[in-house]
């Protein structure tokens, strides 16, 4: 299994005694999404002391931070440092069952791995559904990445959809609108002469030396006047570096609106909400590093404010020596132990069928 990222440890000053507690807290709260009492903990846990002492061990850890009470007769319920405690120091990931392997397996066997962008829609369909938080994935972020063609397909006279495939079968569009009338014809010429020269180069090259590459095209007439516009603009064109809505895959929203957490109208908003800024969210999980470790934010250690009630588990997947992230957001109330290994085992199996 890919390592976990750690945070800096906290609570290493807690006694064992305040580490049996909390985990408890944490366990009650994640499988009820009830506050946890004294005495559900000294009945259900087996940890040999009174339901007086756990009142005692939780007052401590509520005045350290770990744990809250949201009403003044309630059990306690865990903060996001107490979530953070738990996965660094205290879980024990479960791996995936056969039948979730299996359904994982089917589910991207069926997309096949011609498209990146086919594959990537059914695994965070099938993640969402087996781990029951919000599947999310981008594609491949394009640094480095390797131009295999260039289309020109025309939308109108003067509009033209550039696709570019790159090399391990990503691809991205881009609408160019023109300030002339650009023929069919010409289009053709001028996608023979783009591909002959561009083919082959990194973006990164291309946006560097494009004006270069193209200035001394022997092409003329409407031909030579659109290989101009692509000199002009081409750097904007080719910098597929920014991450945006148009490289972010959701799974179904429903998921989560049946969880405890959405069951009123004001939080279920929030999380219609959130899923309608998809810039936000790809470049929050576009944008993460993950080192080749599982990547987990929680509440609060999460950079956008919009996702302070949430958390992010993510893995990076591989196709053609690029990366994207596939993952899964969820509350804070979230069984780690279980989807940390089901968002690396997706990861995994991800590149695997990428691979074939």
């Amino acid at each position: 299994m890919t390592s976990l990222e750690r945070k800096d440890v906290v609570g290493i000053d807690l006694s064992d005694r305040e580490r049996q507690v909390l985990e408890a807290v944490v366990r009650t709260y994640v499988d009820t999404a009830e506050p946890a009492g004294s005495r559900t903990v000294s009945r259900d846990f087996g940890l040999g002391i009174s339901a007086a002492t756990v009142r005692n061990t939780m007052s401590d850890l509520e005045a350290k931070g770990y744990l809250f009470r949201p009403h003044t007769s309630a059990g306690r319920i865990p903060t996001d440092q107490a979530y953070r405690f738990f996965v660094d120091r205290l879980m024990e990931p479960l791996a995936p069952s056969l039948a979730e392997r299996a359904s994982l397996k089917r589910e991207l066997e069926r997309a096949g791995s011609s498209a990146v962008e086919r594959l990537i829609l059914h695994a965070t369909r099938v993640l969402s559904l087996i781990s029951n938080e919000l599947g999310v994935a981008v594609a491949p972020r394009l640094e480095d990445a390797v131009l295999e063609k260039l289309d020109l397909i025309q939308v109108s006279s003067n509009k033209v959809l550039l696709v570019a495939t790159i090399r391990g079968g990503v691809v991205r569009t881009v609408y160019v609108d023109l300030p002339i009338e650009v023929p069919l014809d010409t289009l053709v010429t001028v996608t023979l002469a783009l591909n002959e020269r561009l083919g082959g180069l990194s973006l990164q090259e291309i946006r560097r030396t494009l004006t270069e590459r193209l200035r001394d095209s022997a092409i003329e007439g409407t031909s030579k006047d659109l290989i101009n516009i692509f000199v002009q603009s081409g750097a904007e064109l080719f910098d597929f570096s920014t991450v945006d809505s148009s490289q972010l895959h959701l799974g179904p929203t429903s998921v989560l609106a049946s969880q405890p957490e959405f069951g009123t109208g004001d939080r279920l908003k929030g999380l219609i909400d959130l899923t309608d800024q998809r810039d936000l969210l790809a470049a929050a999980v576009g944008n993460r590093e993950h080192a080749g470790r599982i990547r987990i934010t929680i509440g609060g250690e999460n950079d956008a404010s919009a996702l302070s009630d949430f958390t992010l588990v993510t893995a990076e997947y591989s196709v053609g020596g690029l990366r994207g992230v596939i993952g899964v957001i969820g509350p804070t109330r979230m069984p780690y132990e279980k989807i940390v290994t089901i968002v690396d085992y997706t990861s995994s199996l991800v590149t695997r069928v990428l691979a074939t």
